[in-house]
């Protein structure tokens, strides 16, 4: 699917997701709280900024507008802006209120407490006329309209019913993501994507099965005069109510959840370039659970690019059930998914090795290798390589029985495969910001580590798990008694 000519105009409360990454070593003496080291931050658009990161990723268009404050934060937000070249941004600047900024710090790789800074105002008159200015410029010139509604103030409900019009009067579908209870706010939207919990809230009563979310659903149609009702439903899919009567439903593909942050987003993007791309609604869902499910996969708020959605839907099966894991991409590929992942602020790192008989020791430095960087390429060396490396009888799995099972681990977001003794080349292409090679090494002598300093980047050497090696393996075997 191709979406490079397609449009869509995202409206919303915006924000700035900042996450800082520590090490988390001692309890404080001073109050029972853990003690932070602080590593590294990283910052990203969020709320209706991370729907245009989301589209951006699958190859679109997105023209974003949102309010941003003369203030730190929302320097930060504006250049992360300008580091996207497929989001074009049309926001109003503001004195009357700050930039709403949420901070996650993360430690042992999971979130250990978040703090929001943000002013819950109303718009001004001159913020509102604004923000309707921009919308009103733009919205003949998209094929969708995505609503972002984050409760902070951008979208009230006059603000709604006025670029619902907009959008129903240049013949567009709106896409609204509800943070109020009362879907009369959103009267005459094409689609609305609730989570279950919302969609209970919008209905007055309980969801405890598929039948429960159908009568929910039907109940809040017709509050909200919409055409359709997207409900995510986490592990158990989707399920698509239209007022035609119509229900659709799509199952979660089962692999493991690693974070949910901002799947939503990706569910509401996916559905709108879907939209303007000419797909029915249930096609639309399809295209979006793939997503949804490369999302979920990975930490953090995240984005998933056109190929591993691509990827994704095509492995998809008619139950769900999870299909082999890809093995090695192209190295155009890679080096594209890289670009892409950079624009998108996201640090990259890279580790390389013959990976021939998985043990607890790769596992081990992928994770490390993973908990330093937000996406992970993993090279390895071809059949020759191998045995240039290791003598005749190995590999023992050939280059594409390695991939595929790197590829399956939670770690991995890439694999690419290299010919040489080094992966020199391909760190030269690929110019990671951060190089993993385990703790047997050191710095000066981990290849290509001179060319990632000398970019601004950072080698990390990571612990070595004991007795743990594809040879010791290959040995142990060997001297088996056999069993046969």
């Amino acid at each position: 699917m191709d979406f490079t000519d397609i449009s869509v105009l995202c409206i919303g409360d915006l924000m700035l997701d900042r996450y800082v990454y520590a090490d988390m070593e001692r309890i404080s003496p001073e109050a029972p709280v853990p003690v932070l080291r602080l590593k590294h931050t990283r910052e990203m658009l969020g709320g209706a900024g991370n729907v245009t990161n989301n589209i951006a990723a699958l190859g679109g268009r997105a023209i974003l507008v949102g309010v941003v404050g003369r203030d730190p934060t929302g320097d930060c937000l504006r250049r992360a802006l300008a580091g996207l070249p497929r989001v074009i941004s049309a926001c109003v600047d503001t004195d009357e209120r700050r930039t709403i900024c949420k901070t996650r710090f993360i430690a042992a790789n999971q979130q250990v407490v978040r703090t929001d800074d943000e002013s819950l105002a109303p718009l001004t008159d001159a913020e509102r006329d604004a923000v309707l200015m921009q919308a009103r410029a733009w919205i003949g010139r998209v094929g969708a309209l995505v609503l972002s509604d984050y409760g902070k103030g951008v979208l009230t409900r006059t603000m709604v019913s006025e670029l619902i019009a907009e959008a129903r009067a240049a013949a567009i579908p709106v896409f609204v993501d509800p943070k109020s209870s009362d879907y009369s706010d959103y009267r005459g939207a094409t689609c609305l994507t609730p989570n279950t919990k919302e969609l209970a809230a919008a209905a007055g009563e309980r969801i405890d099965d598929a039948e429960g979310v159908i009568r929910a659903a039907r109940r809040v149609l017709a509050q909200a005069e919409a055409r359709a009702i997207l409900a995510t439903r986490s592990e158990k899919g989707m399920m698509l109510i239209e007022a035609s009567g119509e229900v659709h439903s799509v199952p979660a593909r089962a692999r493991e959840v690693f974070d949910v942050s901002g799947a939503g987003d990706t569910v509401i993007a996916t559905m709108a370039l879907c939209a303007a791309a000419g797909r029915t609604l249930p096609q639309a869902m399809r295209f979006a659970n793939a997503a949804a499910s490369v999302v979920v996969s990975k930490l953090g708020t995240a984005t998933a690019d056109i190929a591993e959605v691509m990827q994704e839907f095509e492995e998809q099966d008619n139950d769900g059930s999870p299909m082999i894991a890809p093995g090695v991409q192209p190295l155009e590929q890679v080096r594209e998914t890289v670009r892409r992942w950079k624009q998108q602020g996201m640090i990259v790192g890279f580790t390389n090795g013959c990976f021939d008989i998985i043990h607890p020791g790769h596992v081990a430095l992928l994770a490390r290798a993973r908990s330093e960087c937000d996406r992970l390429v993993v090279a390895l060396n071809t059949d020759r390589s191998v045995r240039a490396l290791k003598g005749p009888t190995r590999p023992v799995n050939t280059l594409d029985a390695r991939a595929r099972v790197i590829a399956a681990l939670r770690y991995v977001d890439c694999v690419v495969g290299f010919d040489e003794d080094t992966p020199l080349e391909l760190i030269r292409a690929l110019e990671p910001d951060v190089l993993v090679k385990g703790a047997d090494y050191t710095v000066d002598k981990v290849v290509g580590g001179d060319l990632v300093r000398a970019s601004g980047g950072r080698i990390v050497l990571a612990k070595l798990v004991p007795d743990q090696s594809t040879t010791r393996t290959i040995d142990r075997l060997q001297g088996a008694p056999s069993t046969l």
